[in-house]
């Protein structure tokens, strides 16, 4: 009997790794395949050495390229796998098309699909991650929530509760466990930052993809920089755009490589306030207490604002918001629940009692 673990871009890491470490810890033998959608160093590799990941079994090493190109050449690699390995279960993490790829594909061969991080919905159709979401809850056998919001989307679309788990959320897990590993102030001056400063992460399709949207955004940027300098690791998506436009030109913008986990996780725990348009940034925010502006219209994560410190933005009132958090802060509400670093225990004895009882079965 294997488990097989699909990761693929840099999101998936810290969520899978108290899910494996867990049913490792249950002597469950397990197969992780790393699908090489993220393939930069700092996108991926230095999370297996930062997170005590096992190394991959296998790297189908697909790479960039257009939704369909990739899509499809992940769907052909793991096919090969799962026919090779025949897993008891595939587990999938998250949004990215690595995650709809294996569910596709798990789901055709007859393999049943768990999905961690089930649920979420923005209810925007023009994002491709929300496609992804709902494609895979769809033809997932065991689906893992990390807040009571992402049960009631599944109840609505009709799901069997029996196959709805409320775990928490396992990227918190990763994050609590690294706590005392993370140094806001060496991260802050190895890049000569002032002691107080922003962090911002920019890669939505909507924000950078189109050149009037970016222009605009780069100009929104510059006029945060004036409130406090700003260091942007610059995702790969988007980067040509936004630095043609002149993003890195205000002398108070430090745009940097992307950051490994513990770099980064450092520097949002030491900054003033975080502006972005990521997922996991508006979860990692609420845990540390950081104000995190979102510059997005929607988020599939309410629960960060409902419990936490996040707000969403949009360019007519990020610099007001900016300006309200860095004078008076924003008070941190109570922690949502199961936020509490044991998600991956939950999530591996779901798993276990499930495999209990097909054998049974």
């Amino acid at each position: 009997m294997t488990l097989l673990h699909v990761t693929g871009a840099r999101p998936n890491f810290p969520k899978a790794a108290p899910v494996i470490a867990a049913l490792a810890a249950a002597g469950v033998r397990q197969r992780l395949v790393h699908t090489g959608q993220h393939y930069d160093d700092r996108m991926s590799e230095i999370f297996f050495r930062e997170l005590d990941l096992p190394r991959p079994d296998i790297n189908l090493g697909v790479g960039s390229g257009t939704h369909a190109q990739q899509t499809a050449a992940l769907m052909v690699g793991l096919e090969e796998e799962f026919l090779q390995t025949r897993p008891e279960l595939v587990i999938v993490y998250g949004d990215v098309n690595s995650t709809l790829a294996a569910a596709v594909t798990a789901a055709k061969l007859g393999f049943p699909v768990a999905h961690v991080e089930a649920g979420l919905r923005s209810f925007d159709m023009s994002m491709p991650e929300e496609i992804n979401r709902i494609v895979t809850d769809r033809l997932s056998d065991l689906l893992f929530c990390t807040s009571p919001d992402a049960i009631a989307h599944l109840a609505r679309e009709g799901v069997d509760p029996d196959r709805i788990h409320l775990v928490g959320n396992p990227m918190i897990d990763t994050l609590l466990a690294n706590l005392d590993r993370l140094d806001a102030q060496r991260a802050r001056e190895s890049l000569g930052l002032p002691e107080r400063y922003l962090v911002a992460t920019l890669h939505r399709p909507g924000n950078v993809d189109d050149p009037e949207s970016a222009g605009a955004l780069v100009a929104l940027m510059q006029s945060a920089a004036s409130r406090a300098d700003i260091v942007l690791p610059l995702h790969p998506r988007g980067r040509a755009v936004l630095e043609a436009l002149g993003i890195a030109d205000h002398p108070r913008i430090h745009v940097v490589e992307p950051l490994g986990y513990l770099d980064f996780i450092s520097l949002v725990r030491g900054s003033a306030a975080v502006i972005t348009d990521s997922g996991g940034v508006q979860e990692e925010t609420t845990m540390l207490g950081v104000p995190c502006l979102t510059l997005r219209p929607n988020t599939e994560r309410p629960i960060t604002i409902t419990h936490g410190t996040n707000r969403l933005a949009s360019a007519d009132n990020l610099l007001a918001l900016l300006d309200a958090v860095l004078d008076d802060g924003i008070e941190s509400r109570m922690t949502p629940p199961l936020w509490d670093g044991r998600s991956g225990e939950r999530i591996a004895h779901v798993i276990l009692d499930w495999l209990d009882a097909r054998e049974t079965a």
